[in-house]
């Protein structure tokens, strides 16, 4: 009996040395403070020597055994080091570093003397402990500054500026030269710190009389070992230093034209009509642009997806309908005198369990113009999150379409989610793009096994770049809506850039009883489709429709922010052939009006006719002086074709903003910032400063750090304004 426990003994310490000494592939995400991804991180193996580079999303791969040592380092963040364990998943945070370099010598010009206040030529000499380059510059030469930068904006390189020639500003970026190959600010901060041998700082006549006008700004050089990035051209650099180029402007995206909604009088227009819109891709997309260092298209702003996207403090409903109706009137924070009114829906939150089963169907575009990594690599892993929140009783079917549209996955239970998850990693792209082929597939594919009361749903996952078929905006228009009769719901999710056809995404969520989210990063999958998986996938109320009557005895002219894609008509208020948006469990949907009080001067007000004989009320309005406007709303059930209407008074009551609640002043803060964005001709105050102090007056309840986020987006536009 000893004998076998001795030998039981010896065989568990010998797959145990086997298991440690057994290489494997470690994945994760590195992310900063805030939670968000870091590019270009360095990965070291201190055990191996082997090294790896977060991509784009902040993810990393690389090989690794039990007990090895792996080292996090990034310019502007402090290392970290973890020891390999059990867990092939490694997640890490990494922290700010605003210290710098306790030993670093400068030099004057020509000489070895420390004495360089009067000299045009400073350099400074990395120790040999392998500390990174920018840093080094901090504080320590005559006239640099090194500043981090805000959240997502421009690289994730602190700025670095050399004064003498200029004011400081991030515009004022110096010439950078890397084993003598001039290169980008981008391109600077994704040298591997180990690899960095010295960084010399030149300005004044020492810069310009080396490297001409181009260095007015100043030059910092940079030296690796052995000259690794020599002789190399742009191009070359960029795919050595794993950098993904990204286009200045956005030449090939497409978005719908639209002209802002203008003050109106509630004398000649005295009912104003829209669909709700739940849809946020406006904002990730403006996210995208913004984290890019781009020009925001003004077309791409669309300022109630923008609202939208942030969740507020709406109580749950405690009647018989599917959502809580909540009114809030206070000041507007961009034009005195003026008033802010905003409309509130909450809806109910439905237990997961409780939810009807699914009937999905993944629509997917694997063509040609998908092959980028934050098109279809980004897609595959987005629809993993979706997957993985599935349940036995849900099923999913898989449509891909290229040149021709086919099914590489019949429906198959959630509880199989191997099965497809291994059908998504097979997928390819390349080809054309048979949009309305794949269309007719899937919605096929769903009204054949649709579950009554359920939740059927075709998910289309593209860049909209259609270009076989029916191609026309119009002719998607038409196919989406025909569609719509079968009772399929629809969500669109949007990938990419450069080409992206956010116009055609948009006409298909809004005519196809659905949704529509732009996906920029896994953290936007995770939020969409996992955090958020029920207010997304499953429809509480659908065409729920908003009509409001302002009452003239106190409103002189009004006019509502945003929605100008979803207005409707007056008499399409009761017509239930009508579309109209869809509500998701738990979901909120936030809309603002701006109000001009009876009164007040203005420069937006339109020329009133007088004495109009056919158009005189005789109502009374003394009896209502109390009241500023009466709002009514329109919905079906997800599974219903009459509408149920809920009506409700707004009382003539308004609240400093001050004393406003937190979710008036966060929501104002961002349609202040949307407009600004396109540039609005109705808003007298545009500093970027109101923008920031409202918004975090109104910041509460953001478990997520989204509202810091979108603080730090206007922070870093304010610094290029």
């Amino acid at each position: 009996m000893k004998s076998l426990k001795l030998i039981s003994s010896a065989i568990a310490m010998l797959i145990c040395f086997v298991s440690m000494a057994q290489e494997r592939t470690i994945t994760g995400i590195v992310s900063d403070e805030t939670r968000q991804p870091l590019p270009g991180v360095n990965i070291y193996n201190q055990t191996s020597k082997s090294n790896a580079t977060t991509n784009f999303d902040g993810q990393y791969s690389i090989k690794a055994k039990t007990g090895d040592m792996l080292v996090f380092s990034f310019i502007g963040y402090q290392n970290q080091s973890q020891k390999v364990q059990n867990s092939n998943t490694i997640n890490i945070k990494l922290l700010p570093d605003n210290q710098t370099l306790n030993e670093v010598v400068v030099v004057g010009y020509g000489t070895s003397s420390s004495e360089y206040e009067d000299r045009s030529y400073a350099r400074a000499e990395r120790r040999k402990e392998k500390r990174e380059a920018t840093k080094a510059l901090q504080g320590k030469a005559a006239g640099i500054q090194v500043q981090n930068s805000v959240g997502y904006l421009s690289s994730p390189s602190p700025t670095v500026a050399i004064r003498g020639i200029a004011t400081v500003s991030p515009k004022n970026e110096p010439l950078y030269i890397i084993d003598g190959v001039p290169a980008k600010a981008n391109q600077m901060a994704k040298i591997n710190p180990n690899d960095i041998d010295n960084v010399s700082v030149l300005k004044d006549l020492a810069a310009t009389s080396i490297y001409g006008s181009k260095a007015s700004n100043g030059v910092v050089v940079i030296s690796t070992k052995n000259e690794i990035y020599k002789n190399l051209s742009e191009k070359e650099l960029d795919k050595k230093l794993n950098i993904i180029t990204i286009p200045t402007e956005p030449t090939q995206e497409d978005y719908d034209s639209f002209v802002e909604n203008a003050f109106e009088s509630p004398k000649t227009a005295p009912l104003s009509t829209f669909s709700i819109d739940v849809d946020n891709a406006s904002y990730t997309n403006i996210r995208r642009f913004l984290n890019n260092g781009q020009q925001v298209p003004k077309d791409a702003v669309r300022v109630e997806e923008m609202v939208n996207f942030f969740k507020y403090t709406y109580p749950q409903p405690k009647n018989e309908h599917p959502f809580s109706i909540n009114t809030e009137v206070s000041d507007s924070p961009w034009n005195a005198n003026n008033k802010i009114l905003k409309i509130g829906l909450q809806g109910k939150n439905i237990p997961t369990e409780d939810l009807p089963a699914s009937n999905l169907v993944f629509l997917i575009d694997v063509s040609g113009s998908m092959s980028d990594m934050n098109k279809l690599p980004l897609l595959k892993k987005s629809l993993k999150i979706l997957v993985n929140e599935l349940r036995s009783k849900d099923k999913v079917a898989i449509v891909v379409y290229a040149g021709a549209a086919g099914m590489v996955l019949p429906p198959t239970s959630g509880d199989e989610k191997k099965t497809i998850i291994n059908a998504l990693d097979k997928l390819q792209s390349g080809g054309s793009t048979a949009g309305g082929a794949g269309i007719e597939l899937a919605y096929k594919t769903a009204t054949e096994n649709f579950i009554k009361g359920g939740n059927n749903r075709v998910i289309l996952a593209t860049d909209g770049d259609f270009n076989v078929g029916s191609t026309s905006n119009s002719d998607m228009e038409k196919l989406i809506e025909e569609k719509r009769k079968t009772g399929v719901f629809l969500t669109c999710l949007g990938y990419g850039m450069g080409n992206y056809k956010d116009s055609k995404m948009g006409i298909l969520a809004d005519k196809g009883n659905g949704n529509y989210a732009y996906i920029d990063n896994i953290q936007e999958a995770n939020r969409f489709l996992g955090k958020e998986f029920k207010g997304s996938m499953f429809a509480i109320a659908k065409d729920v429709k908003i009509q409001i009557e302002f009452n003239p005895k106190q409103v002189q002219s009004y006019r509502l922010i945003g929605y100008e894609n979803r207005k409707l008509r007056p008499e399409d208020f009761k017509n239930d052939a009508i579309d109209a948006g869809e509500l998701g469990s738990n979901h909120t949907v936030t809309a603002l009006y701006e109000i001009i009080p009876v009164g007040v001067k203005s420069n937006y007000l339109t020329a009133q006719p007088d004495d109009l004989k056919y158009t005189k009320t005789e109502t009374n309005l003394n009896n209502y002086s109390n009241e500023l406007a009466t709002i009514k709303f329109r919905y079906k059930k997800p599974d219903g074709e009459k509408s149920i209407e809920m009506v409700q008074v707004i009382e003539n009551k308004s609240v400093a903003l001050e004393k406003a609640s937190d979710d008036m002043k966060f929501s104002s803060a961002v349609a202040w910032f949307g407009l600004k964005l396109r540039d609005s001709k109705l808003i007298a105050d545009k500093s970027s400063e109101g923008i920031v102090k409202l918004a975090k007056q109104g910041n509460s309840n953001d478990g997520e750090g989204y509202k810091a986020e979108f603080i730090r987006l206007v922070e870093g536009v304010k610094q290029f304004n």
